[in-house]
Formats: C-alpha cells, sequence, structure tokens
C-alpha cells in the first residue's frame, strides 16, 4: 500500500539562494514550518537557522551586498500585496520598509553599495506599477518614474546612476528603459516591432553592455549582448530552445546561463566578455534561481527532478563539482520510489505533435488524470510533485501535456492559442484523452489550477463524453467576468492573450463554461482561495452554483485565508486527500 497523502504533501523544498555579503552564508526559503519562511545556512554546510517567523508566505529574499540586511517580499493571506521588510541581522531588528498594505510592491534590487533599494509599486492608484527608490535603512520611498503601465525594474547601474527597467505590455511582449536617475529621464533600449521579450538583464561592469535573453528576432529565447550606446543585439546561443536563467558574477568575470531543453536544464558557462567556456557537469533536472558568491568563485542555485525534491546546490567553479548544500526532507519515502516521466509527442486534430510528460504506474490499463498547467503561458516540466507521486503510488496515471500556447517550444507554438484559436487547446486535450483511451485507459478525470482550471470546465462542457471526472482548481469560468474583475493592473496584460472586452466580449461569452454547464455529466470538484485577486471567487461561485442547479454533481471546497492556490500546509493536507478521495470514488481504480 502507499504512503497516506500527509506523508507526501509534507515532502520539503528549500530554493532562493541569496549570499550574505562576507559569502560565508547563505540564505534560503523553505516550508518546513507548513509556509514558506527565510532561513540560512553556512556555505561549507551545517545545520540551517530559521530567520524569519511568520504565519504568512515569505515569497523572496535578497541580501544586501554591503551590508547584513536581508530584505524580504511577504503578502497578507494570498492577497499578493506584496510588502518589502528588511532584517538587520546585526540587531535581529525587522522593519516594514514600505507600510503601504493595499498596495502592491515588486522588488527590483539594491544599489551596488547597498544604501538604496529600488522597486515598483501600485501607491499612486492601485493599478499603474510606479518606479521608487528608497534609501536604507528609514528612508521614505521616492517616486523617480511616474507613469501608467506595469512595470518591473531589472537591475541598477554599476555607478547606481540609473535603472534598467521593463514595460510590460503582456506576458511575451516588453521593452527595456534606461531611466537616469538625476534627471528622470527614460530612454527606450529595446525598439521592436511585433511581440518579443527582453528578460534577465544585467549590465556589465562598463555600464555600457546588457546581457539578456530576447527572442526578439527569432522564435526562441536567445543569450545577448545588447550595445546600450549603438542598441544592437550580438547573440550568442542558437534559436533552437529557450535560453531562461541568466546571472552575471558582480566582478563580471562569468555569466552563468540555462537553457530549457524538453523541460530540463542545460547549463552553460560564459566569461564576461560573452565567449562561452567550459562549465561543470550539472545533475540531470531542473536548475534556477542562480546567485553568485560576492566574489564570484561560486555559483548557487536550485535543483530538482521528477524523483528529486528542491535543494539548494553549491559549484565551485574552480574544480566545477556541484555538491548539495541543503537536504530537504522525503518524509520517510524512500527516494527510490519516485519515478520519473516519459516525454513523449500525441497528434492533434491537425497533425500537429503535442508534447506531453507521462507517468506511468506499474499497473496495466491505470486510470489517468490528465493534469493541466495554467498560464497559458506555461509549461509543464519534470519537476518534482508530490501530488503526482502519490497518485503514481495509488495506482494512477499521470498525462501533463503542453498543448499549444505553451511556452518551451518557441513563440509561433505559444501564439497558437491566442484570442479566437482559444479552442484548439482545448481540442488537444480532447485528443489526449483519446490517444490514452487508444492505449487501454478507458477512465480519464482532467485536473487544472488557473487557466488549467479553465481548460478542466471547457473540457468538460465541449467534450463531455471523454471524462470521468473533473477537479478546478481556482479556474476560470466566465471568461467576461474573469476579466472584468481580476486584478485592474493584469487587465490589461490578459487581454492580448484572451481578447478585450471591448471587441471581443461575444466571442468571450460564447466559449465560457458558465454558459454550458448542462454539458457537464462528469463529477466535479471545484477548489478556490476565498482573497485570490487574480481570479476572483465569484468564479467557482458562479460554476458551482449553476452545476448545482442543472442537477449535476459538484464538491466545492473555499479556503478563507488563501488567495491563488493553496499556500499553507494545514489547507493542502485537507484538500488534497479529498481530491484523492474524489477520484478514488468517481475513477473506480484497482487497489495497486
Amino acid at each position: 500500500m502507499p504512503y497516506e497523502f500527509a506523508r507526501y504533501l509534507k515532502i520539503r523544498g528549500a530554493h532562493g539562494a541569496a549570499w550574505t555579503p562576507d559569502g560565508r552564508r547563505v540564505a534560503f526559503l523553505t516550508d518546513i514550518t507548513g509556509v514558506p519562511q527565510a532561513w540560512e545556512v553556512p556555505a561549507g554546510g551545517g545545520w540551517p537557522e530559521q530567520l524569519t517567523f511568520h504565519e504568512e508566505r515569505v515569497s523572496g529574499i535578497h541580501y544586501s551586498p554591503a551590508e547584513e540586511r536581508l530584505l524580504y517580499s511577504m503578502d497578507s493571506g494570498g492577497n499578493e500585496r506584496t510588502q518589502l521588510f528588511l532584517l538587520d541581522g546585526s540587531i535581529s531588528e525587522e522593519r516594514d520598509l514600505t507600510r503601504a498594505p493595499e498596495a502592491i510592491h515588486y522588488f527590483g534590487g539594491f544599489s551596488p553599495d547597498g544604501e538604496r533599494i529600488a522597486y515598483t509599486a501600485t501607491r499612486r492608484n492601485g493599478t499603474d506599477f510606479d518606479v521608487f527608490v528608497q534609501d536604507l535603512p528609514a528612508g521614505e520611498p521616492r517616486a523617480v518614474w511616474e507613469t501608467a503601465g506595469y512595470h518591473t525594474v531589472s537591475c541598477w547601474a554599476p555607478d547606481s546612476s540609473y535603472l534598467v527597467v521593463s514595460r510590460h505590455h503582456s506576458n511575451l511582449n516588453n521593452d527595456l528603459y534606461r531611466l537616469d536617475l538625476l534627471s528622470g529621464e527614460a530612454t527606450l533600449l529595446t525598439p521592436h516591432e511585433g511581440d518579443a521579450r527582453f528578460q534577465s538583464a544585467h549590465l556589465a561592469q562598463d555600464g555600457e553592455t546588457l546581457f539578456l535573453a530576447t527572442d526578439r528576432d527569432g522564435d526562441f529565447m536567445r543569450l545577448a549582448r545588447l550595445d546600450l550606446t549603438a542598441l544592437e543585439l550580438e547573440y550568442l546561443t542558437p534559436d533552437d530552445w529557450d535560453v531562461e536563467e541568466v546571472e552575471l558574477s558582480r566582478d563580471g568575470r562569468w555569466l552563468a546561463v540555462s537553457r530549457n531543453v524538453e523541460g530540463y536544464s542545460d547549463f552553460m558557462l560564459f566569461n564576461g566578455r560573452g565567449r562561452r567556456v567550459p562549465g561543470p557537469e550539472m545533475p540531470e533536472g531542473l536548475l534556477s534561481g542562480f546567485d553568485f558568491s560576492p566574489n564570484g568563485d561560486r555559483l548557487a542555485f536550485t535543483f530538482a527532478a521528477p524523483n528529486r525534491n528542491p535543494d539548494l546546490w553549491i559549484v565551485d567553479l574552480s574544480d566545477g563539482e556541484p555538491r548539495r548544500l541543503t537536504r530537504s526532507a522525503t518524509a520517510g519515502i524512500p527516494v527510490n520510489t519516485f519515478r520519473r516521466p516519459e516525454i513523449i509527442r500525441y497528434p492533434s486534430f491537425d497533425e500537429r505533435e503535442i508534447p506531453a510528460l507521462f507517468y506511468e504506474p506499474e499497473v496495466e490499463s491505470a486510470p489517468v488524470v490528465v493534469n493541466v498547467h495554467g498560464g497559458p503561458e506555461s509549461q509543464s516540466r519534470p519537476l518534482f510533485a508530490p501530488v503526482t507521486q502519490y497518485l503514481l503510488g495509488r495506482g494512477y496515471a499521470v498525462f501533463s501535456p503542453n498543448v499549444r500556447g505553451s511556452t518551451g517550444y518557441g513563440k509561433a507554438y505559444t501564439h497558437l492559442d491566442d484570442v479566437y484559436l482559444r479552442m484548439d487547446s482545448v481540442k488537444d486535450l480532447a485528443y489526449a484523452a483519446s490517444w490514452l483511451r487508444g492505449r487501454g485507459h478507458e477512465r480519464i478525470a482532467v485536473m487544472g489550477g488557473s487557466y488549467g482550471g479553465f481548460m478542466v470546465l471547457a473540457a468538460l462542457t465541449e467534450y463531455s463524453d471523454l471524462w470521468t471526472a473533473g477537479v478546478d482548481i481556482v479556474g476560470i469560468a466566465n471568461m467576461v467576468t474573469f476579466l472584468e474583475n481580476t486584478g485592474s493592473y493584469r487587465r490589461a496584460l490578459r487581454e492580448p492573450e484572451y481578447g478585450s472586452l471591448e471587441k471581443d466580449r461575444e466571442f468571450l461569452a460564447s466559449i465560457s463554461p458558465i454558459h454550458k454547464t448542462e454539458e457537464i455529466t462528469a463529477p466535479l470538484m471545484v477548489i478556490h482561495g476565498r482573497n485570490d485577486p487574480r481570479v476572483p471567487v465569484g468564479e467557482a461561485e458562479q460554476i458551482v452554483n449553476r452545476v448545482r442547479e442543472n442537477g449535476g454533481k459538484v464538491e466545492y471546497l473555499l479556503y478563507e485565508d488563501e488567495g491563488h492556490g493553496l499556500a499553507k500546509l494545514k489547507n493542502r493536507l485537507d484538500a488534497y486527500p479529498r481530491i484523492a478521495a474524489f477520484l478514488d470514488q468517481h475513477l473506480a481504480r484497482n487497489q495497486p
């Protein structure tokens, strides 16, 4: 018999490395207390020490480059109105830097001397992300760029005279600006036509060269060097897979890069001039959160794999030997029981090959849970997933498709579900179910969160005969009310993907599952957080009420202290065993 679900949900992970300014310790985030908090461990290995002690999740940590000051981000009840806090390790004092609980704050980095921070925030009107600079430790926020739109700070200039700021037009289109902190003048650095992304920007020591990842002139994100005088790009990697992690050492000697190759990370090392050099042999899995030590000799990162829960690792670039720094517990479950997926491709309605991850148990013709990612600009990747591993132990197969519109397979593929092509991605789900049935899997549930929840409801209304059950987690039921009620700052970002209320309202209504609930014949479970700012709880209430009015079977779980997803262990311990019981009841799987 498998281990109980609670054991899987108590498997721990560590991520988000941040070096202390002396290079002796590394801070990180772990959920060992039930919600992510900041901890710290000696860089040479040893017993970790807890730094923050809150009931709410800490979502990001950053060390000052000059003093023992840790900045961390935290919201309240999952409402995503992130505030910034400063922990002064020398006197063990915590300070609320932003003190504006109705606004969202996105940290943008310490100045090179550690005396100031930059961030963007919706302090002015609740919608637009203006750029702020604040003196430490007790200065007040000072707006340095007030302008309409969604902005994030990419990096500081080496001499602290300007910031590189990203203006986001959509999830797949942004621009970079040079914001002079003395004059307030903003200069466009990335003129382009059509959609293009400019991400992971890092300024070289000369202040005139910017390393970044972009898909401006190709289908994939490539590492590039931007000359800030001529505004010309020089590409350093081929146009075949997405570059997703770029990190420049503080002294400018090293550039660490990873590419997303079929969901796995391919590590590359460059010198400060942009020439590739031999790098360490990294473990096979997903690498993220690169952070160089202050002297540039060591690189900390998060490593995870389908059969390895996330942990911090360090590699010394002089000897190239990666070593594990944290050892997150697997709740007593043997690591050798965790399974890896097969990467497959199945044909869809237009003969396009759709990539997917297929996890299979040692059970013939097992019932299948089709797990649909959110986004939709996202990708199912071979990360460690406790829920997937539990389901495998219970005798279920788990199928994670990357339907058209997913990232990781090029810009053109990502745009195949835009606006009036939306339902083509739902067809991809239907063809996945048909492909699975052709392999002898007769009982198939569909499960997903956020946009994946919309896909669940759309699959149940458009292709009701293919599905045995559905699980909708914080999903969209009505595209019109979703766009009307989502956070005001998000609406403009989402409309290029979904369509606009002004131009496309009739179409958005026509594809909304809320208007087709009579087609939902399979049992449905709906899960939502009361404080969700992205997909408001009204989306869940609409679909639950309508299905019940039609006499359908629906279970509804509402969590008062959650936002967009379940962040707190106590709520996961309640929700996921109930999901498992729901699947057991309706998929009628055989005991393994």
